[in-house]
């Protein structure tokens, strides 16, 4: 019996970039169907007790960057740890997910994420300029139309559903990888996250 994997992220999100490739390989490794579920943090926040990073107490916002630093470094994965284009709105790039997703399937939506993440992360490049979100469809060979479905009504009750979903759930933060329903908070936890697979 196949594992459900289900990837709660926010493309934005510089742990999201951390986690990304390694949470797909483990679940194409583990044949776990995946749900690709791009949420809304600036929702989910005020109803768990989180903060945007703007307003967390310096000491914290200090800490997050030396995190950065090393876990790209122990990771081998490029990342600048304060982007050009940081904060950015990750709604519109959390759209075109979901429509990529409808569209083309969880491979092809786990592919943009991807692309997404690195785009803020690794290529200073800004995910709220819908010619950006341009340009990565056609990088990754997808169909440039699916910037058009992205704002369709579909597409926005998806997005709703998942981040009320996640916040149903107890998910405060992302990512956040729920294995048949266990939740696993965090790419740190992709050790554990890869036990539960291949359980």
């Amino acid at each position: 019996m196949s594992h459900r994997a289900d990837y709660y992220l926010a493309p934005q999100s510089p742990w999201t970039y951390l986690g990304h490739e390694r949470f797909a390989a483990m679940a194409a490794q583990a044949g776990a169907v995946v749900r690709v579920l791009p949420v809304d943090l600036g929702r989910i926040f005020p109803v768990s007790g989180g903060l945007p990073l703007q307003k967390r107490a310096p000491q914290r916002q200090a800490y997050r960057l030396v995190e950065l630093r090393r876990f790209s470094e122990h990771l081998g994965i490029p990342l600048n740890v304060q982007p050009k284009y940081f904060p950015v709105a990750g709604d519109d790039a959390a759209r075109l997910i979901i429509a990529v997703d409808l569209h083309d399937g969880t491979q092809a939506a786990l592919t943009i994420a991807g692309a997404i993440l690195r785009a803020v992360w690794a290529q200073e490049r800004n995910i709220a300029d819908a010619q950006v979100l341009g340009q990565l469809l056609a990088e990754n060979g997808l169909q440039p139309q699916r910037l058009e479905e992205s704002r369709s009504a579909p597409v926005q009750q998806r997005y709703d559903a998942n981040t009320q979903e996640a916040a149903d759930l107890g998910v405060f933060g992302a990512p956040t990888y729920a294995v048949d329903g266990e939740l696993f908070w965090g790419q740190d936890r992709l050790e554990f996250v890869q036990r539960r697979l291949q359980s």
